[in-house]
């Protein structure tokens, strides 16, 4: 019930945008509710859309870990490396980046990048994960992958 309130938050967000902007761009009333109903059904039909999962979000997400890793030492403040993947999922629509499986999974790949291993690398993947199992095994999951 709380995955279609959430999907419902987001097409009357959608709507309400596209409204907004077919007003300030001088669109028809009936051209603009077009694209809603299309940007609705989109979003309820397909739950890549809801999600925002692009093809190259891990890839953007690895890049960065990657760069972040290099950087930095395994001990700092997460604070900014947090900031950055918010970015990356913003920019690529993922609603819900620290709950993704894509999120973690590339974080893997960027630790595995950036040739971490032995307790630099547990390090890094425990506090990227904050401890979570389930995070944990995605992080190496991604690691462990030949992507």
């Amino acid at each position: 019930m709380s995955t279609y309130l959430g999907k419902l938050k987001q097409v009357l967000c959608v709507s309400a945008l596209s409204i907004t902007v077919s007003f300030a761009v001088g669109c028809s009333i009936s051209k603009s509710s077009g694209s809603i109903s299309d940007s609705t059904s989109s979003i309820i039909s397909s739950p890549s859309s809801v999600s925002g999962k692009s093809k190259k979000y891990p890839n953007e997400v690895a890049d960065y870990t990657m760069a972040y890793v290099k950087s930095s030492r395994p001990n700092e403040d997460y604070t900014s490396f947090l900031r950055g993947l918010s970015d990356i999922a913003a920019k690529d629509g993922i609603t819900n980046w620290e709950q993704d499986s894509l999120t973690y999974r590339g974080i893997g790949k960027g630790l595995k990048k950036a040739n971490l291993n032995g307790t630099v690398y547990e390090t890094y993947k425990n506090n990227f994960s904050n401890g979570d199992p389930k995070k944990i095994e995605e992080i190496q999951d991604g690691y462990d992958s030949d992507e």
